[in-house]
């Protein structure tokens, strides 16, 4: 499955290329749909700053965010600007925290997305904490801070994550990482955004000026915590991803982001963990998902929990739920039986 390419193919009507190579997303509505907040189609008129999916403000201030704690070094993605960024303040600039993994030798690497409904970002509970898990496991990894609404929508969020794995596998050899162990880890809407990475990507453009931009930004495997994986309305839920697409969503754009119609059999390998007792994401949501990769013949692990609210992190050291801390385990042993996480003697 290719990534945005192919969402132009599929929606060429919600969609323009610029000659600068960014996309815009622009929807033509009629009779109380929403209305393009620009003019111009096409390279002719491209404008600085894009409309997103919803009528607002063209410029909502920036989600001031706190940097996680430990990490040795902050990436910018784009040192020359985001595409379509709205101005150069922090929420404009998206970034990477890097933990560099504990111990010698060619390992593998974690992107960690955390959560916060596309408004806000978890960076600790849902970012630091794995991260520097990760890096005591042999594991290079990184937080990744990406674009929010109200101020970006879709798809700022996943240029922002595909331009990560970019990054990452594009610097493996100074990152000491191997090119094909560069994985994701979301959590609510950043296991939306990770599981969408996985199933849209491409191989990249070899002609491209940027480095970065010739190399694949397929996740190599995902980890995807409590995230809304399905926008079935058939699956009860109370919101609509409104930091992503807006506060009253089309029901095309609700399809276009339901990641399991998105998956074919080159959707990453994926690890699936959900609580019966989420009352944010419904279980249902993983449930759906495994079933699109079980028919695709995708390679697929699904962890359901019956007690747990949302928001459970890694599941360890939650107050009157051990149960949960279990799933670091789970981790650890999948990403050791594929070879994405190296066993510690005595193990």
């Amino acid at each position: 499955m290719t990534g945005y390419r192919e969402q132009l193919r599929i929606y060429p009507q919600r969609y323009w290329v610029y000659a600068d190579g960014s996309m815009r997303l622009s929807v033509l509505l009629l009779a109380g749909l929403f209305v393009p907040a620009w003019a111009g189609v096409g390279v002719l008129a491209a404008p600085r700053h894009p409309a997103s999916l919803a009528a607002r403000p063209a410029l909502r201030p920036t989600v001031k965010i706190k940097a996680p704690a430990g990490f040795t070094k902050t990436v910018v993605l784009w040192p020359a600007g985001a595409p379509g960024a709205l101005g150069r303040e922090d929420g404009d600039v998206p970034k990477m925290y890097e933990y560099p993994a504990e111990g010698r030798g060619v390992r593998s690497a974690v992107i960690v997305m955390p959560g916060g409904g596309y408004r806000n970002l978890m960076m600790e509970k849902e970012g630091a904490t794995e991260a520097r898990w990760l890096s005591a496991h042999g594991v290079t990894a990184f937080v990744l801070e990406y674009r929010l609404g109200l101020r970006y929508q879709f798809p700022a969020p996943m240029q922002d994550g595909a331009r990560a794995i970019r990054y990452v596998r594009s610097h493996a050899d100074e990152l000491g990482v191997a090119k094909d162990k560069v994985g994701v880890w979301g959590f609510s809407a950043g296991a939306h955004l990770a599981g969408y990475l996985a199933a849209m990507h491409d191989k990249g453009d070899p002609k491209a000026a940027d480095l970065i931009e010739r190399v694949s930004d397929r996740p190599d495997f995902t980890i995807l915590s409590y995230g809304r994986l399905s926008m079935d309305p058939s699956i009860p839920r109370g919101t609509n991803l409104e930091g992503l697409l807006g506060d009253h969503p089309t029901p095309e754009a609700l399809r276009s982001v339901s990641i399991e119609r998105l998956v074919t059999k080159d959707t990453a390998p994926s690890l699936i963990y959900s609580t019966t007792a989420d009352q944010t994401v419904n279980s249902m949501s993983a449930t759906a998902f495994y079933d699109a990769m079980k028919l695709a013949g995708a390679p697929v692990e699904l962890h359901i929990f019956e007690r747990g609210p949302h928001g459970t992190g890694m599941g360890t050291a939650v107050k009157g739920l051990p149960e949960l801390s279990i799933f670091a385990t789970l981790v650890e042993n999948w990403m050791q039986m594929h070879g994405w996480m190296i066993a510690k003697a005595g193990d």
